[in-house]
């Protein structure tokens, strides 16, 4: 569970546990289509969805997709409780669409209701894009069937958020559920804040932990290939990256900065557990958006048994640069 629904377990009424939910950034479009501004939600599926998807959830039956208005409808603690605990459209989607085909691609606003209503389909009732593990196949067979079916489903994905979360570690006050590695690889085409070039060196922030690379001299195409590693709270937010200029005599420089989502691969790596029971496998994804530092779609795969994603950034607030990281999840087991 990220910090956000972390904060939003606290009492409070459930219709404002829900909009401030709703307000997260992952959770201001669509789910299945990106369309902004969504004020409708799959109550047992966990996402928020705009309103032409909502008419095609609401066709599946609420035996698949159960639709509430943000706004208008009375929501039960026990639903606003699943959606905190499953966190909005980031976490749901790591699942619901880990297995998405390639060459395949999710429906923009605009698409025509045919489009629409293929992939939601096949993203929910259909269960396409879902990991191997969670599949249920219910052939043919009743209404009456298939909501028990997907009953079962809701609950071995409500399991899989919940996987290894029991096992932590204790530091101080501090509950940690895991590592992270962050491995940083490389820059390209970095600022120049000297009088031809650079002296980069790049920062990340968790929490209170701060780790920083070695300083490459005069280069603004830096290779480091440098390992970091972090302990990762309960609660825990997005990490925070930046890259400075190194000065001898005065203040370092600041050369860019970024946020690094880490939820879809904790969601992803939770939902899986033993990455060692399978082969090499792509198992969910951290979408590129207008919001966030992404210059592609970010991969999750299971590599030789480990988790890992490949991460390419562009640095905001500054002029140019670009940064490659690889990151892993370690459990505490491992």
């Amino acid at each position: 569970m990220s910090n956000y629904a972390a904060g939003l377990g606290k009492p409070g009424s459930g219709k404002r546990r829900i909009r401030d939910l709703l307000n997260q950034p992952d959770n201001r479009v669509c789910a299945d289509c990106g369309a902004s501004d969504p004020k409708w939600a799959s109550a047992n599926i966990g996402v928020f969805i705009c309103l032409k998807c909502c008419g095609v959830h609401r066709s599946l039956g609420t035996h698949i997709s159960k639709v509430l208005s943000v706004t208008l409808d009375e929501w039960s603690d026990e639903e606003v409780d699943a959606m905190i605990e499953i966190g909005g459209n980031a976490s749901a989607n790591s699942i619901y669409e880990a297995f998405v085909p390639e060459g395949s691609s999710k429906p923009g606003p605009d698409v025509s209701h045919d489009q629409r209503m293929r992939f939601i389909r096949s993203k929910y009732e259909l269960q396409e894009f879902l990991k191997p593990s969670l599949r249920i196949s219910s052939g043919k067979c009743s209404k009456k069937n298939s909501a028990f079916l997907t009953s079962s489903l809701s609950r071995k994905i409500m399991d899989s958020f919940r996987t290894n979360s029991s096992s932590k570690k204790i530091e101080g006050m501090v509950e940690f559920i895991g590592m992270l590695k962050v491995t940083v690889k490389k820059g390209t085409n970095l600022a120049i804040r000297d009088m031809m070039s650079s002296d980069p060196y790049v920062v990340l922030n968790l929490g209170k932990q701060k780790l920083q690379t070695t300083v490459v001299n005069s280069n603004l195409n830096p290779v480091w290939n440098q390992e970091l590693m972090l302990s990762v709270p309960e609660s825990y937010g997005p990490v925070k990256l930046q890259v400075y200029d190194y000065d001898t005599f005065s203040a370092d420089d600041i050369m860019g900065e970024a946020e690094i989502d880490i939820q879809p691969l904790i969601t992803s790596a939770m939902a899986f557990g033993d990455p060692e029971m399978f082969g090499d496998m792509q198992i969910g994804k951290w979408l590129k958006s207008h919001d966030n530092p992404l210059i592609d779609d970010s991969i999750i795969n299971i590599v030789d048994g480990k988790v890992k994603q490949e991460v390419q950034i562009k640095l905001q607030n500054v002029e140019s640069g670009e940064l490659e990281l690889e990151m892993e999840w370690l459990p505490l087991d491992q």
